[in-house]
């Protein structure tokens, strides 16, 4: 009985969700953004999101000229799909109506090569590349145990070793990657202008003034202020209800 009610559950769940979103979509088709941000938001509140569904609320928010909202939700939809063309084209339209032109300080030597390296797939990717280098290392291994020629014998043993440091290239990126995924903290200035100080209170020295839509990075917080970077590298310290985190 329990295990009915349960799909029941999700049953009707997915049904509202799928029935507000498509809601949604009709409703953006007539041009009422308002309406069909309302109905993608119940889709939100019943736990349920996908890149389409923060790229849709993305473009209602900016065809209301709502230029955080827009940007926020844009940059929501890339981290679900950071590779879709049409949410990054989207994005730099929306970006384009920001205040703040912060310019953007290009990684470059090792970190860069590697950062590149390991940005080629997701770590999830690959690590499931590395499940796959890990059964042909163990079918390597097999043949060279069974294998009957010294020839042979070669070919397997070299062939292990081959697949055992692809494995651990592998292995590597995954974890680089994801590492790299949670250490990064974006988050997207909410408030119309807001004060960014040199240290974390209302009386420190104001460093520089951010407006609505700039895109920066959480490094720490401490009580209600967050100190943050932006993307050419300046540091400081935000409210943090100034600000709303992407991830």
């Amino acid at each position: 009985m329990r295990k009915i009610l349960f799909i029941l559950l999700l049953t009707t769940q997915f049904f509202f969700a799928q029935s507000g979103f498509e809601k949604g979509n009709e409703l953006y088709q007539k041009g009422k953004y308002e309406q069909a941000i309302t109905e993608y938001e119940t889709v939100l509140a019943s736990h349920k999101h996908s890149a389409e569904l923060y790229f849709n609320l993305g473009n209602c928010y900016y065809k209301l000229n709502k230029v955080a909202s827009a940007i926020y939700n844009y940059e929501k939809a890339l981290v679900l799909n950071p590779d879709d063309a049409e949410v990054q084209n989207n994005l730099k339209f929306a970006q384009k109506l920001q205040i703040d032109e912060i310019k953007e300080v290009p990684q470059v030597g090792f970190s860069k090569m590697l950062h590149d390296f390991t940005s080629i797939f997701h770590y999830n990717t690959w690590a499931w590349i590395g499940v796959g280098l890990s059964f042909l290392f163990l079918l390597f291994f097999i043949g060279y145990y069974f294998s009957q020629t010294a020839l042979s014998k070669r070919i397997f043993f070299i062939g292990m070793f081959v697949f055992l440091f692809l494995v651990v290239v592998s292995v590597s990126s995954a974890i680089s990657g994801k590492n790299h995924y949670e250490n990064e903290k974006p988050a997207i200035v909410f408030a119309t202008a807001t004060e960014v100080k040199s240290e974390p209170q209302k009386a420190g020295n104001t460093a520089f003034i951010l407006h609505e839509g700039t895109k920066v990075f959480v490094l720490e917080a401490l009580d209600n202020w967050k100190k943050i970077q932006l993307t050419d590298g300046t540091e400081g310290w935000i409210d943090k209800n100034a600000i709303r985190e992407v991830k």
